[in-house]
């Protein structure tokens, strides 16, 4: 069978903790869309690790891991991934990565960093990863494959091609020196050794797995909010977010997919250009607080460490972004960060010039918005590291009650701590 684990809202939502967990029961996890521009951060018995490209099944012998052809592959980024793990006490992962993924370029990385700058005021908060480059260049077919890399003709061809467009933007649009395709191509083929040992024919691999019975885990990068097409946009990242994506980025029959878990906090968070309408957000000093007491989850971009924003939970964004995700069922992390208030506001509504609605509009309509809010009486106690959801307080289970009635799609597990094993099973299901 096959199970995607996807964002509900804007990424940050601690996908990294439950794919660990239930990559455990896997035969397979794959990374499907995406590139270094976003981390999942874990906590086991090796220490506390931000993964950005490899799958969130790594620290599992008997799991492989595989990068989909879907991924923005930085080949560098990777296999220094790869080395920290070793340096780290991590047995060899078993990876896979797919031939016909594209590589990231070092070109997009500078063409990101020089139209962020140009943009100034308007920029988009990018991590200056090279996504939206290296997205452009693929749909407009002036990307290159990994495959290519074994075969130095065409390699060295499309290389120069690209070079040649890429320069005219450097050099008259953003005033920078050109790059020298002769010096890339050392460089692709230097990253060429190191990633050969594991490149591979993946769309053929999980196409038996699944003849075979495996079980497939699709991991998915950010959230629903940061979708191109349903997300915020232009807020968004340049992939898609959504777990439909994964039967493109994984090579994975629609049929196939029978689970989708959409993976949400207690509260909201998020990591990006201040510009971003984010109608439950919180400042001053409760937002202070609430950033801080979420601090060792990780309130902070795990790629640029910029300070997350945070909010109240937000039941419109949420009911929404599990809707477009196709949820069967949600994992609900950091439950244990809300124990030190008295009051609990939930976002169950948005007010649009004058009238309240509980649908979630299109950007214009959210930069118009004002948050509806209802506020539910805290449970004021530590709850951090529960793992029997009976055991939580009357005031916590009603929470959750809650935030169910709101989202429409059955909460199966609740996290209340940032290590793996703190975690509660609501229902049997997942």
């Amino acid at each position: 069978m096959v199970k995607a684990i996807v964002g509900a809202n804007w990424g940050d939502e601690g996908k990294g903790k439950v794919t660990d967990m239930l990559a455990e029961q896997s035969d397979i996890v794959v990374r499907f869309q995406g590139g270094a521009n976003a981390g999942h951060t874990i906590i086991n018995g090796y220490g506390r690790f931000a993964l950005h490209t490899l799958p969130s099944g790594v620290f599992y012998p008997h799991v492989t891991n595989v990068i989909g052809n879907g991924v923005a592959l930085d080949i560098a980024k990777l296999v220094d991934e790869m080395d920290e793990l070793k340096s780290r006490g991590v047995p060899a992962p078993q990876v896979i990565v797919s031939d016909r993924a594209q590589l990231l370029m070092p070109y997009h990385i500078l063409q990101d960093t020089y139209e962020e700058a140009r943009l100034g005021g308007r920029a988009f908060g990018s991590t200056k990863s090279g996504i939206a480059p290296f997205y452009s260049d693929k749909y407009a077919k002036t990307g290159i494959q990994l495959c290519d890399l074994f075969h130095e003709e065409r390699l060295r061809e499309r290389l120069t091609a690209a070079v040649e467009l890429k320069n005219v933007l450097f050099e008259h649009l953003y005033h920078q020196p050109a790059v020298s395709a002769e010096e890339i191509m050392g460089q692709m083929l230097t990253l060429r050794e190191r990633i050969r040992p594991y490149v591979g024919d993946t769309v053929s691999f999980l196409h038996d797995a699944l003849k075979q019975g495996k079980t497939i885990l699709l991991e998915g990068q950010l959230g629903s909010m940061k979708d191109p097409d349903l997300g915020i946009f232009p807020m968004t990242t340049s992939s898609h977010t959504l777990a439909g994506y994964g039967c493109v980025g994984a090579s994975i029959p629609p049929a196939a997919i029978e689970d989708v878990v959409c993976v949400t906090k207690a509260y909201s968070s998020c990591v990006g250009s201040d510009t971003e309408p984010f109608v439950s957000e919180v400042t001053g000093q409760a937002g202070d607080e609430l950033r801080r007491r979420g601090g060792d989850h990780g309130e902070f971009g795990a790629t640029t460490g910029r300070p997350r924003r945070v909010g109240w939970f937000d039941t419109v964004a949420t009911k929404y972004g599990c809707m477009v995700q196709g949820a069967t069922q949600v994992a609900l992390t950091c439950l244990d960060v809300l124990g030190y208030l008295d009051e609990i506001p939930v976002c169950t509504g948005y007010e649009v010039d004058g009238a309240v609605t509980d649908a979630f509009p299109t950007t214009p309509g959210l930069l118009r918005a004002k948050p509806v809010f209802e506020t539910l009486p805290g449970w004021k106690c530590d709850v951090r590291g529960c793992t029997d959801y009976s055991a939580l307080p009357e005031r916590a289970r009603a929470y959750v009650d809650f935030l169910e009635a709101h989202i429409g799609v059955p909460i199966a597990l609740v996290s209340t701590g940032p290590k793996r094993e703190d975690i509660a099973c609501r229902t049997p299901k997942i």
